[in-house]
């Protein structure tokens, strides 16, 4: 009689799960910190201008922006078809950039507020005369760093192809 028994089957050997609090913790790190708050819900319809000549923000942080468009789908009964302004989460009247400017510029440190620039986000079929409205309130609020945000490409390329 033997002692010792052969065993038989096998099977397969069960998986270690003791990595696995480990791998749901780096994976929580990175989504923590690759994720980014979501600041502005846009209402309005921002498809930006085509430009050549572009140049990146160095630091965003000072910057304020202000979307201008059509109003969206879901926001059109509301709104109308005509383009309107964005503050922040709301829609505003051009007459009321030059407190949503002042109180922006409140909120940055001293030293940095002549660095603050106001970011006009536009969408193509806007206006021009729309925009100047803009450009002259943000003048009535000593506003005189102005930057057009655009997408990179030929202006007057066709893109209906």
């Amino acid at each position: 009689m033997s002692k010792f028994k052969k065993k038989s089957g096998g099977g397969t050997p069960a998986i270690s799960t003791a990595s696995l609090p480990d791998i749901v913790f780096m994976l929580l790190f990175f989504f923590m910190v690759t994720t980014v708050m979501r600041e502005v819900t846009l209402k309005v319809k921002n498809e930006k201008p085509f430009a050549t000549e572009i140049k990146k923000l160095e630091r965003k942080s000072l910057v304020t922006y202000l979307y201008v468009g059509k109003p969206k789908a879901a926001y059109a009964p509301q709104l109308g078809t005509e383009p309107v302004l964005q503050l922040d989460d709301a829609i505003a009247r051009v007459g009321e950039i030059q407190p949503f400017v002042i109180a922006a510029r409140e909120e940055i440190n001293e030293a940095e507020r002549p660095l603050m620039t106001v970011s006009i986000k536009a969408d193509e079929d806007v206006k021009m005369g729309f925009i100047t409205d803009i450009k002259q309130e943000l003048r009535r609020a000593n506003s005189l760093k102005i930057n057009y945000s655009t997408r990179k490409g030929e202006v007057f390329e066709d893109r209906r192809k």
